[in-house]
């Protein structure tokens, strides 16, 4: 196969968003990425984002209408793309398509993600030592797994510092709607929660809590410019590097189809700053674990795993596996939420 290194025009690169690019965020976070892979790649590439496009017949339409303009690879960036993704891939065999956060693959399709819940667990850590009511609030999208799980390294990461932390979670049904998620936010402040944090893509929960004087971790991006005294710390995706090598393979010719989750040692995902109030000894402790997930010698799943009804789902001296990780659909010791749809 030619690769598009030495075609005569540029390759052209499609990103599709779930929400709009704001200054923070999910999508905010990709478009980074996008804008990383253009300085890199120069003049072999050309990009289009169409932002805000819902989980539905409106994403099979924007990602057919991408491929059949021209469009040689494609990004698609939410959860709920997935089974478009896969019928236009079959529709349209010369063109790669890679979706994130998805578990499906084809001859011209995969996927990717990152291992946020390395972060969230750090961030866990935090707020177990920080909290003086030991009520943690969580605002959370949708219960399927890839939200389950950052719910519950959030919860065990506190917990292994603090045994007394429960995790509170209130589902708000949608990836962004800050109306709602502030909203859920103040409810869980409300209820005592003193840390508070969100697995949704808009600044509301960290504005919400820089508001009531409580303490917020914020996801996807850097958020202290919406709470500076809020804010201690958040977990923050990084794309920039895997959207230019995986452009250029596509450019070299060389690009297969592969399923990629990368986290802290992939330089995937990262932890904002920790705010100069956090205490030095808390810093310390977080940049030690921080080193080991690097190193490979820890992993926020490590056993004993026992579910929220003490069960035992992963025994002690086992780690859980990705394909586990992949399907969880329990919460662990410490979530004082039901698994439920509020």
């Amino acid at each position: 196969m030619l690769g598009y290194a030495q075609a005569a025009d540029p390759l052209k690169v499609g990103f599709v968003y779930i929400s709009p690019i704001g200054d923070a965020g999910w999508t905010y976070q990709h478009d980074l990425g996008r804008l990383q892979m253009e300085k890199a790649l120069g003049d072999k590439v050309e990009t289009k984002y169409i932002e805000n496009v819902p989980e539905g017949a409106d994403a099979e339409r924007v990602i057919r209408e991408l491929a059949s303009s021209g469009y040689n690879l494609i990004y698609a960036t939410s959860f709920g793309y997935m089974n478009y993704v896969e019928r236009v891939a079959k529709q349209f065999p010369n063109v790669t398509l890679m979706h994130a956060t998805g578990y499906k693959m084809g001859k011209n399709f995969g996927n990717y993600n990152a291992r946020f819940y390395e972060g969230r667990y750090l961030n866990g850590v935090v707020a177990g030592k920080m909290s003086k009511s030991n009520v943690l609030g969580y605002v959370a999208a949708f219960p399927i797994p890839e939200v389950v799980m950052g719910i519950n390294a959030f919860a065990r990461g506190a917990r292994s510092v603090n045994p007394d932390a429960e995790v509170r979670v209130i589902w708000v049904n949608s990836w962004y709607d800050p109306g709602k998620e502030r909203e859920a936010a103040l409810t869980l402040i409300s209820q005592g929660a003193d840390m508070i944090t969100h697995h949704t893509d808009s600044t509301a929960v960290v504005q919400a809590a820089e508001e009531k004087g409580v303490n917020a971790f914020s996801y996807h991006s850097d958020m202290s410019k919406y709470g500076a005294k809020a804010q201690l710390s958040g977990t923050t995706h990084q794309w920039g590097k895997f959207y230019t090598d995986t452009t250029q393979s596509v450019l070299d010719g060389t690009w297969k189809p592969a399923s990629t989750w990368g986290g802290i040692k992939d330089e995937m995902i990262e932890i904002v700053p920790l705010n100069p109030s956090v205490p030095a000894d808390v810093k310390a402790q977080v940049e030690k674990l921080e080193a080991e997930m690097r190193a490979g010698t820890f992993h926020p799943f490590a056993g004993p795993i026992v579910d929220q009804d003490g069960r035992t789902r992963v025994p002690a001296g086992e780690v859980i596996s990705d394909d586990d990780l992949g399907r969880m659909k329990y919460f662990v010791e410490g979530v004082a939420s039901k698994l439920r749809q509020n």
